[in-house]
């Protein structure tokens, strides 16, 4: 029986080598010399694995004063697939990318995440096996990446008391996933895959940027020098859960003291209208109404951006963002959403801190949270530590 267990290289792995060419840029074996001060034997041991991998392929050759000239080397990112799936509350979309986050193939479809972890998961594992299938072109499966509209539990991988999802409470979704396909499963809040994919999308050059999901409930992935934050259990974002004092900017007596998600979600506006004698009550119908120029629902959602802005002006004068998105199916509603929040954002921040920021809509639509999935698994996947653990199974396989 052959040997299968990772190669193990002295200094710099093949997984910090591999480092140096993930930013798209093609090397020679002489110039990763010099780069790190390895001998050009040293760098062959390295770099002949992940070749052999296919992780690193030809790329043209450099000119020379005369001779062979030398060959350079470079990432490919077609060497792997991703799956990657965006489930939301009454949606899902799976996706199959390569290691560039580059969708190949994607399906969108109407989910209730209220039906329970196994037929939501089993469904959304379906489609995904028939996308996989589709793109067949000996991309072997990598990792599977999971946004879920719920508290994770960053350690585990598992929704922690999600209000939106019944009978799933500590369900190990990503062991579940794994008996289903056997590589890597990343399971993450959805607006954390939010962020990382419009990050990656519409501002990859801002290091400091919020993404708010305004939707069926209502909570924030937050980006800080270029990393995505998620604090000690996983919990940073949930803004839903915070408690909006009285402002004179609100139509609430004093005492009226609610959550976020309570005054500025897509279920709380809908509520709001009801009271009004307006027919609404989903996120959806919010969005037809306003849509259709009613003026209540108008006044409601700018009035929801208002309260919004209450709690992002405190994030804006303790983060400084450069950065802020707004997104969500209320969002796509129109400019109403967005103009409440710019009216208190801009008013209650510092002005140094609201000098050259943005607040600014959403433009990943239904690609933002299956790309975010993507880059969740191939941060993963190629990581330092996991890369050598990847060529092996490459070569067993």
């Amino acid at each position: 029986m052959s040997d299968t267990s990772p190669p193990v290289y002295g200094g710099m792995g093949i997984g910090e080598l591999l480092q140096l060419f993930l930013d798209g840029r093609g090397r020679t074996k002489s110039e990763l010399s010099v780069l790190t001060g390895l001998s050009r034997n040293t760098i062959s041991a390295r770099v002949d694995p992940l070749v052999a991998a296919k992780l690193l392929v030809p790329a043209g050759a450099e000119a020379s004063s005369g001779g062979r000239p030398p060959a350079r080397i470079a990432f490919n990112a077609d060497a792997g697939a991703v799956l990657a799936i965006d489930l939301g509350a009454t949606h899902a979309t799976v996706a199959v990318t390569n290691l560039a986050a580059e969708v190949l193939d994607l399906h969108s479809m109407p989910i209730d995440i209220a039906a329970g972890p196994e037929k939501v998961l089993d469904t959304v594992f379906d489609i995904g096996s028939s996308l996989l299938e589709r793109v067949d072109d000996e991309r072997p499966l990598v990792g599977v990446g999971i946004g879920l509209p719920g508290p994770v539990e960053h350690s585990t991988s598992r929704p922690i008391s999600p209000p939106i999802m019944p009978g799933w409470d500590r369900f190990d979704v990503a062991g579940y996933v794994e008996r289903r396909f056997p590589v890597p499963a990343l399971v993450d809040n959805d607006v954390n895959i939010l962020a990382l994919g419009e990050h990656a999308l519409s501002w990859p050059e801002a290091a400091d940027l919020i993404f708010v999901k305004v939707a069926t409930g209502l909570g924030a992935g937050i980006i800080t020098g270029g990393r995505l934050q998620r604090g000690a259990q996983g919990i940073a974002g949930d803004i839903g859960h915070v408690q909006v004092p009285y402002s004179r900017d609100s139509p609430r007596p004093p005492e009226d003291e609610r959550t976020l998600a309570n005054l500025a979600s897509g279920l709380a506006i809908a509520t709001e209208l009801r009271t009004q004698g307006v027919e609404a009550h989903t996120s959806s119908d919010v969005v037809r109404l306003v849509q259709a120029g009613d003026p209540r629902a108008i006044d409601a959602t700018r009035q929801a951006g208002r309260e919004l802005g209450e709690v992002l002006s405190t994030l804006v004068n303790t983060l400084n963002p450069a950065v802020i998105v707004i997104g969500g199916s209320v969002a796509r509603a129109g400019e109403h959403l967005l103009a409440g929040v710019k009216e208190i954002v801009y008013r209650r921040s510092i002005p140094l801190a609201t000098q050259n920021l943005l607040v600014v809509p959403s433009q990943g639509g239904e690609r933002a949270g299956v790309l975010g999935a993507a880059i969740l698994v191939i941060q993963h996947v190629l990581s330092p530590d996991s890369v050598e653990a990847l060529v092996s199974r490459y070569a067993s396989s």
